[in-house]
């Protein structure tokens, strides 16, 4: 896996779940109670010995670089390669780009520069134990040009953006369809924003469709040339949780509850984090904690059922807190009542409210606010 260089693209998507990307990127959205979204893409990279990772950004990318420092939590604190953030703007332009094809040309001098035969390209919006070592080696015995990795699933419904697969007996894509629509609920084969190229494949299929004025990868590059080029798809078949909006945000969130999908997400492998030595959680006496995961630094004198707290909240004495996901180092104060709610970090709660939503539509507070 040292033949492979990693790209992450980190504000793709953002427009799925506005409410906690506007003051961050999609790839440090906070989640499971002490990781951010890009943690899994990094992990995944890391375990299967990728030590290069390019990091391609656009805007409010701060609190990124904050929870990415130096890259030693992921053990790519390197002379050589580790974590390399990419600019939005190319050689020939100071504006940002405005879609992915422009966003892989404006980052070809970092490919260039680089020696791996390969390229694995992700996004943030998948949380995922993936093997992308077993994944490469699939690639290379099928001959691809291209591999793109799927999961059999409903057809998303909030989705701005997704694709869909069709492969024959051998694994070779057949048809590429861009937001299909259907009116009867049918598994299908979604695309899940992870894919493997040559890497100077790759640079030559950027220039070409620069030169001939291109503007989509998807539509222009793989659906248009699915019949010519090889590319071929990876099945997936483990946990696989798509954030597609707030309220699949709030439901793949719910099922860390369930111990299988811990298991699963977090077992044979570590997902790595920023590390924070923070003090352990402290619980009165009068506390009740029932199904919930709770992080290091937090206080809780009330009752927490069903829950998700990030580091250093503090629950007030009396409070009931249910079903509901509390970030970092947000304070709901005395004889509260929770239910369905997300706050996002630095929030307080005053005394005595009452809030609720449901899972088709949870309560969310902005980071910062009080209420």
């Amino acid at each position: 896996m040292a033949n492979a260089v990693g790209v992450i693209f980190s504000n793709v998507h953002d427009e799925n779940i506005p409410e906690l990307s506007r003051h961050r990127t999609m790839a440090s959205i906070p989640y499971g109670g002490r990781y951010r979204l890009i943690d899994f893409t990094l992990s995944n990279f890391v375990n299967s010995g990728i030590t290069t990772v390019g990091i391609v950004t656009k805007f409010n990318y701060q609190s990124l670089m904050d929870h990415l420092g130096s890259g030693k939590d992921w053990d790519l604190a390197r002379k050589d390669g580790g974590i390399i953030l990419l600019p939005p703007y190319s050689d020939e332009t100071d504006a940002p780009y405005t879609n992915r094809l422009e966003a892989l040309k404006g980052i070809t001098g970092f490919l260039n520069h680089r020696n791996e035969e390969y390229v694995v390209i992700s996004d943030c919006d998948g949380i995922a134990r993936v093997d992308i070592a077993d994944i490469m080696r699939y690639h290379e015995e099928k001959g691809a040009d291209i591999t793109m990795v799927y999961h059999e699933e409903d057809l998303p419904t909030d989705s701005n953006y997704f694709m869909t697969l069709t492969p024959d007996e051998e694994g070779r894509i057949k048809g590429i369809k861009i937001n299909p629509r259907s009116k009867s609920k049918q598994k299908s084969k979604v695309y899940v924003n992870i894919m493997v190229l040559n890497r100077e494949f790759l640079i030559n299929i950027i220039q070409d469709a620069v030169t001939r004025g291109l503007t989509s990868f998807g539509k222009d590059i793989l659906t248009k040339n699915v019949d010519t080029l090889k590319i071929y798809g990876y099945p997936f078949g483990g946990y696989y949780a798509g954030i597609e909006s707030l309220q699949t945000y709030y439901a793949h969130s719910m099922e860390l509850l369930d111990k299988k999908v811990r298991d699963e997400l977090f077992g044979a492998r570590d997902i790595y984090t920023k590390v924070r030595d923070s003090a352990p959680s402290k619980y009165s006496d009068d506390a009740i904690v029932k199904n919930s995961l709770i992080s290091d630094g937090c206080v809780i004198e009330g009752t927490v059922e069903n829950c998700i707290l990030f580091r250093g909240v503090k629950i007030g004495k009396g409070s009931v807190v249910k079903n509901s996901i509390i970030m970092q180092d947000s304070v709901v104060g005395s004889g509260v009542q929770l239910d369905s709610v997300i706050t996002d970090k630095n929030v307080v709660i005053r005394d005595r409210r009452h809030l609720a939503g449901c899972a088709e539509l949870p309560y969310f507070i902005a980071k910062g606010r009080m209420v």
